[in-house]
């Protein structure tokens, strides 16, 4: 089993004293299109010292938990998986390049072209929520302002030059290398929900604190910034040549109207599946069919389809799965000049108000046996079976403010619930990660 060595967490807590630099959206979409290998080269260049940053905050922060949590072997695990990427990334030899061909690359990205647009801050995310280092003090960026970071994420001008052999090289031996990173953290969440239940049992404990709920968020809000930033590079280099509406893993066109439909046909199902239903209830779509804007469809996918599964659940938990006539759910798509807002409304019954602080609490739930967690369930993306495991709203609302929106519930206990999934679509709001 791999163990990192004194020398290498020496590294580690090195770069953990540097910020992580956020990335919008529609930078990564200016920056992705029809790019040449020069320009991938660069995006390799800005990734090659940008995760090592982003994956010691995570190795620190997994070895300095509070109260024993740091010790439980499945956070060990996870701990060592980030630590091993980390080795793996900072020593992966870099090529040989010419004078002229460097300074082709330094040129390229101060062009006049070349710095994409600054980025904004989520009005729904307070400065430092989700900051890289929460043990900085004001010198650093524990205060949420992050020092002025070095590193951009640059589209190079860069055509009609002819990259060397070893660009190439280089652009495929990272993006391998991302790909075997990216196959090994696909059992994360899973994992240190095990950690998470073997420090419950271990301090015989129903729910997890303050400071470990606020590290999670933390975490798992820059999972989704580090397996965005691989996704969108390998899927760059796997089809550099710009694919219709698709730059890598974003669709500049993503329909509003045909997802919701995808992920409602998806709960019913599931729906249908758990509780034994000839037909689990109906929902009521109301949304314009031309509705697109720029977007990573497989997170719309998943805070669609966490949201319906809760509404679908508590419609058929309140009126008992034998009823022949339950009341549908109503999902309602505007279309605002600032964001789409998408509203879930069902009539499960609603939650008391002295519930709803726990809704966004990671391993809460209301189900009164919770399912058996496997390592390798579902890896990709962490939908869970119907319910059980206390994710779907908390991680939903993570990657709803990933990208500069928000994720809302309101409640009339006796009646139901409204959700409110709120969605930037000016597309410039950094990632919360500073």
């Amino acid at each position: 089993m791999w163990k990192p060595s004194k020398s290498l967490m020496d590294k580690i807590t090195h770069y953990s004293t540097f910020p992580a630099t956020g990335v919008s959206l529609r930078q990564m979409v200016q920056f992705g299109q029809n790019p040449s290998q020069g320009t991938l080269f660069r995006g390799a260049q800005f990734l090659s010292e940008e995760l090592p940053i982003r994956l010691a905050h995570r190795v620190k922060e997994l070895n300095q938990l509070p109260d024993g949590l740091n010790e439980m072997p499945s956070i060990q695990k996870v701990a060592n998986w980030y630590a091993q990427s980390f080795e793996e990334i900072t020593e992966l030899p870099k090529p040989k390049l010419s004078r002229e061909i460097r300074d082709r690359l330094i040129s390229g990205s101060r062009g006049s072209g070349a710095q994409l647009p600054p980025t904004t801050q989520n009005p729904d995310v307070a400065p430092g929520m989700y900051r890289s280092s929460p043990w900085q003090n004001g010198s650093g960026n524990g205060n949420g302002h992050s020092r002025k970071a070095i590193r951009r994420y640059y589209a190079t001008v860069d055509e009609g030059v002819q990259w060397p052999p070893e660009i190439f090289d280089y652009n495929s031996r990272f993006t391998k290398l991302l790909q075997t990173i990216k196959h090994r953290h696909d059992p994360v969440v899973t994992t240190m929900a095990m950690g998470i239940n073997e420090y419950k049992r271990q301090k015989q404990r129903m729910q997890i604190d303050n400071s470990i709920q606020s590290f999670l968020d933390r975490f798992y809000m820059s999972r989704i910034g580090i397996r965005m930033l691989i996704g969108q590079h390998v899927a760059l280099n796997s089809a550099p040549e710009n694919d219709g509406e698709y730059v890598g893993i974003i669709c500049t066109k993503t329909n509003v109207k045909d997802l919701a439909q995808e992920a409602i046909e998806n709960a019913r199902f599931v729906c249908e599946d758990y509780y034994g239903l000839f037909d689990a209830p109906k929902v009521q779509l109301v949304c314009r069919p031309d509705l697109h804007f720029m977007y990573v469809p497989g997170h719309l996918s998943h805070m669609l389809f966490e949201t319906l599964k809760n509404s679908l659940r508590a419609v058929v938990e309140t009126h008992g799965s034998d009823s022949e006539d339950f009341p549908p759910i109503k999902v309602i798509v505007a279309d605002g000049k600032e964001d789409i807002t998408i509203k879930v409304s069902d009539e499960g019954g609603g939650i008391p108000r002295s519930a709803i602080p726990l809704v966004w609490t990671y391993m809460y739930t209301t189900v009164e046996s919770t399912p058996s967690i496997e390592p390798d369930f579902n890896k990709s993306d962490f939908k869970a079976p119907m319910a059980g495991f206390g994710y779907g709203l908390p991680i939903s609302r993570l990657y709803a403010r990933y990208f500069g929106g928000d994720l809302k519930l309101i409640s009339m206990e006796g009646y139901g619930t409204d959700v409110y999934l709120h969605l930037n679509r000016l597309s410039s709001s950094s990632e919360p990660l500073q």
